[in-house]
């Protein structure tokens, strides 16, 4: 695990947007930890969480044009990893966002920001059903231009209702890359380094037997 990354999971920690316990989620699995990305919600926190998605972005080395945040969770994403892309990493990255209704007064439309050309890059908290990324290339290329990728916080690399993640479906459907911040092997790495945290760990590695991919 690279020290960004460390750094991130002790933050996301320390403020109890990661959670380790006993959790069911909307699927109905009961999940050994929890992820609330929502809990990013003032401005130290965003700027932490926009650091550890621009890092995760400077490591990939992947090529981009545009940075787009779907709406509304993508909105101050893409708008915090693009302040922090120029001032930490010297990477002036224009970033846009799409209106969830057209505007009929002004200059109208839907996008917001930089026009989409070129090559974007989707970022978003998490991917679940898909649903946010194909509505997101849909509007990509429409505009003429082709996703180059999507960025998320946490993969939780486990099956959906196939033998596939969610992540691996986006991968497959799109031929895109997703870069992640975490995934779940991190999450276990990170226990594994603990030594008081032996039923954590036990829990998240049966969950990963029984749904890991």
């Amino acid at each position: 695990m690279l020290e960004y990354q460390r750094d991130f999971l002790n933050f996301a920690t320390e403020i109890g947007a990661l959670k380790f316990g006993d959790f069911t989620l909307k699927s109905g699995r009961r999940s050994p930890y929890f992820f609330n990305a929502g809990l990013f919600n003032t401005g130290l926190r965003l700027a932490r969480l926009a650091r550890a998605y621009a890092h995760c972005i400077a490591q990939s080395g992947l090529a981009f044009d545009v940075l787009y945040g779907p709406a509304y969770k993508g909105i101050p994403l893409a708008a915090a990893t693009s302040l922090n892309l120029a001032t930490e990493h010297e990477h002036e990255t224009p970033y846009a966002f799409n209106r969830k209704e057209a505007k009929d007064h002004g200059e109208g439309g839907t996008i917001v920001g930089t026009p989409l050309a070129g090559r974007i890059l989707i970022i978003d908290d998490v991917i679940t059903a898909g649903t946010s990324v194909r509505e997101s290339v849909e509007i990509i290329r429409s505009a003429g231009a082709t996703p180059a990728g999507v960025v998320i916080a946490l993969d939780r690399q486990e099956r959906g209702q196939d033998a596939c993640s969610a992540v691996e479906e986006v991968r497959k459907t799109f031929d895109i890359p997703v870069l992640s911040i975490l995934t779940l092997a991190d999450l276990i790495s990170y226990l594994e380094a603990s030594p008081d945290d032996t039923a954590r760990l036990e829990a998240m590695r049966d969950y990963r037997r029984l749904y890991g991919v």
